[in-house]
């Protein structure tokens, strides 16, 4: 073990530490095995993130009370190495990713499982913001201003911008006086995984925020890639079967917004990785038929048979 992790309180009963590599934090992350057979989950990040991991360990426990949910659970948090980095230390959620498990399963399983991440999503929104946040359509139009300069100045084309951008600009009105919640900020089948007894368990909330809990909807395209059965039945069991009609029209704005900001935001990572985000949001804007519906073509209405 490395020397600034046998810093960290009750690392001495640390038997295994694996480093992962996977996923876009910049965070290093360990899996740990106890001697008494605990499973954890170890972040490291740079003490220049001290406020911004204290906030997001701090928030991570007020779903404490949360039962009957499978999620990283917040244990320990702090200085290590010799000052200079920051730990926070999680319950690790046993299971196999969603993304390889859900093509396994047949239809019923898929939408049930779908069903099952909506009622959980929904329990989390449970959970309301502060009041003294700045109100949500401020800080939203704030961000679809960005999004927007940037798609235009990055130089890449993407096939139904335009007509995207004119669906955007005719729904912003739909931000005013929207309600902010908790939200794990990063919703979709890669942060999900499922047990050996078939529940769904939810990891990574390092992208965790506050506002309207439908934008947590604008990941929803990865699980409709996968599995639109999953996809359909995650609103589904959100909604407990009783989507009101408003819901599609704001997904659509948040999905919407959401390509345009990919573009831009994976240059830095490189041509492969712009190509696979222009190929995915033209996808994404396919399936919506380049917004002449605010439906999209992935949605199931009911249930399988």
């Amino acid at each position: 073990m490395s020397q600034f992790l046998s810093e960290i309180p009750g690392a001495s009963a640390w038997r295994n530490v694996q480093e992962i590599h996977k996923g876009w934090s910049s965070d290093s992350k360990y899996f740990i095995q106890t001697t008494d057979g605990r499973d954890l989950l170890l972040r490291i990040s740079n003490i220049t993130q001290y406020d911004k991991k204290q906030r997001e360990f701090e928030s991570v426990k007020k779903l404490d009370h949360i039962d009957n949910v499978l999620m990283s659970r917040p244990l320990g948090f702090g200085l290590c190495n010799n000052g200079q980095s920051v730990y926070s230390l999680f319950t690790w959620v046993n299971g196999e990713d969603a993304e390889g498990v859900i093509p396994t399963l047949n239809a019923e399983q898929q939408y049930q499982l779908g069903v099952q991440a909506g009622k959980v999503l929904a329990k989390l929104h449970e959970i309301y913001a502060e009041q003294d946040r700045v109100p949500w359509a401020e800080h939203y139009n704030a961000k679809i201003n960005r999004y927007i300069r940037n798609y235009k100045s990055c130089g890449i084309a993407l096939k139904g911008a335009d007509q995207t951008i004119s669906f955007i600009e005719q729904n912003r009105h739909l931000l005013e006086n929207r309600p902010q919640t908790f939200q794990h900020g990063d919703y979709h089948v890669g942060n999900m995984v499922i047990t050996s007894s078939g529940e769904l368990g939810i990891i990574d909330f390092n992208r965790l925020d506050y506002g309207d809990p439908w934008e947590e909807f604008n990941r929803i395209t990865w699980c409709a890639g996968l599995s639109p059965l999953f996809a359909s039945g995650r609103i589904h069991g959100y909604f407990n079967n009783d989507v009101p009609d408003l819901f599609f029209r704001l997904m659509a704005l948040y999905i919407a917004s959401n390509q345009i900001s990919s573009i831009h935001w994976a240059i830095p990572f490189g041509k492969e990785e712009v190509d696979d985000m222009v190929q995915r949001a033209e996808e994404v804007l396919e399936g919506y038929d380049y917004f002449q519906t605010v439906i999209p073509k992935w949605y199931l209405p009911r249930s399988p048979e």
